[in-house]
Order: C-alpha cells, then sequence, then structure tokens
C-alpha cells in the first residue's frame, strides 16, 4: 500500500490557492492522531518565551511548521525535507500568507544538516523510520540544540507501527526499520549526547482503530482507484465522530503498549 503517491495527489487539489491549503492542515490536524499528540506536547513544552529558534526536522507538507508559527509570530523557524519539490511548494505558500520572514523552508539531509548550539526546539515527526544512519542524525540533534533545548519525535514503535504485521496492507515499504524498541531509542539518544530522555507509547487501541477508520482503508481504497475521492466525503462524515472520541482518549490515556512513539530529550 503506497502512502506517497496518495499525499501527492491530496497535496495538488489543496494547493490551488492558501485558504484550500489552510483546510488541508486543519484537516491534517483533526483526522492524524499523531497531530493531536504533537500539539499536546508543544503546548506543555510552550516557554512562552519570544525569538526562539526552531527546526522542523523534515517538514513535508509543513502542517507542523504552520502550527509553530501560529504559537508565536517572534518565533524563528528553520523547516528542512530532503524534497526540493515540498521545499519550493512550502515556500511559495509561507510567502503567500506572508510569513516568509518568520519561517525558512531549505534543503537538509539530517544525517550531515548541523547548526551548533542553535535550536531552542526540534520537533521530528515520522521521520526517523525512514533513516538508517538514525546514530548520526541524533548527534546532529544534539549538536543542534542550544543547553536547555527539547527535542521531539513521533516514529512508529516496534509493536505493530506501520501494520508491519500485514503484510498486503502496509507502509513499511517506505521504512528502513519495523519501528523502535521504546528502550532502545533512548539509550541511542542518551549515546548522542541527551542528558534526559523519556518515551511513552502513542496509538494504543482507542488509536488504532481511528487511524484504520480516518487513513488506512481510505488509502486501501485511493490505491484501488482515485475515482474512490468522490465518495470520500460521504465516508468521513460517517466515520468522522467516531475518530474524534477515539483520538481524545488515546491522547489522554496511558498505554501499556502501542504502535507509535511519543520521544522526548533535554540538553543540558
Amino acid at each position: 500500500m503506497k502512502y506517497d503517491p496518495i499525499k501527492k495527489s491530496l497535496g495538488i487539489v489543496f494547493n490551488k490557492t492558501p485558504i484550500l491549503r489552510k483546510l488541508f492542515y486543519s484537516m491534517l490536524d483533526i483526522l492524524l492522531l499523531r497531530a493531536w499528540y504533537i500539539k499536546k506536547e508543544l503546548r506543555l513544552w510552550n516557554p512562552k518565551s519570544n525569538n526562539l529558534n526552531l527546526l522542523d526536522a523534515g517538514a513535508g507538507f509543513g502542517q507542523y511548521t504552520y502550527f509553530m508559527s501560529k504559537i508565536n509570530k517572534s518565533w524563528n523557524i528553520d523547516a528542512v525535507d530532503v524534497k526540493q519539490e515540498q521545499i519550493d511548494d512550502c515556500n511559495n505558500f509561507f510567502t503567500q500568507i506572508n510569513k516568509s520572514a518568520q519561517v525558512r523552508f531549505q534543503y537538509g539531509d539530517l544525517t550531515q544538516f548541523v547548526k551548533e548550539n542553535n535550536y531552542d526546539f526540534i520537533l521530528s515527526v515520522d521521520v526517523m523510520e525512514h533513516i538508517e544512519d538514525d546514530n548520526a542524525v541524533f548527534r546532529n540533534f544534539y549538536k543542534s540544540l542550544k543547553d536547555g533545548g527539547m527535542l521531539l519525535i513521533s516514529t512508529p514503535s516496534d509493536q505493530g507501527g506501520s501494520d508491519v504485521h500485514d503484510d498486503e496492507d502496509s507502509f513499511i515499504d517506505e521504512h528502513v526499520r519495523d519501528g523502535y524498541n521504546i528502550n532502545d531509542i533512548i539509550e541511542k539518544l542518551k549515546g548522542a549526547g541527551f542528558s534526559k530522555a523519556e518515551a511513552k507509547y502513542s496509538y494504543g487501541k482507542p488509536g488504532q482503530i481511528s487511524w484504520s477508520l480516518s487513513m488506512k482503508y481510505p488509502i486501501m481504497l485511493l490505491n484501488v482507484s482515485k475515482i474512490f475521492f468522490i465518495i470520500l466525503p460521504v465516508y468521513y462524515l460517517i466515520t468522522f465522530p467516531f475518530s474524534l472520541i477515539l483520538n481524545y482518549i488515546d491522547t489522554n490515556k496511558t498505554h501499556k503498549t502501542g504502535t507509535g512513539l511519543i520521544v522526548k530529550a533535554w540538553k543540558y
């Protein structure tokens, strides 16, 4: 089951005007459980300080960059990705909405990208599972953070993340690892220099059901035929209330296991 072609198709549809792009971001924020977790953690971290430097490491469509730019207009945000097409697209959008002075998208290979002692906060959402040399990335994150800075990572766990146990309908062909063991990723971060690191499971049972309803099944249909774009509004009209409730439950519950991880690390 391919994810990137669907993302590209959706991007084309919603990228026609800035209003549609913002609508697309709002839809992702509501439907994607990981967005619920990231926004919750950002609210917990938010130091209420001005003129901070932030890095969105593997920015993709730029939805998290956009969200951070709205929290505090004085924050300076670098957003890096390896796909030049997405970088150009995001720079164009943020220029259109008059945020180009605050936000800068650029090419960046995270195994090499370093700005020593520059960032107060680094965000990496569903990126590390795509990178073979994760130890190099963790070392670069550590070097790039200022003292007192924090790293926030969302990534699949080794408890079935990306539907790894489902050979027919897995996203794992786009990943270099099945997912992280919760203890292993903490040890890797400490090995990279971080003084403190902690992780918790996300996507427990409620989240897994929500993800299947809101993402897995629609993408399966769209991989069969793009004609299913026509019925998606009706599908989401029916399933959206259930996904909303399940997302709320998942983000407000402690999970003994889960297919995702929320990882935080600090440099002191």
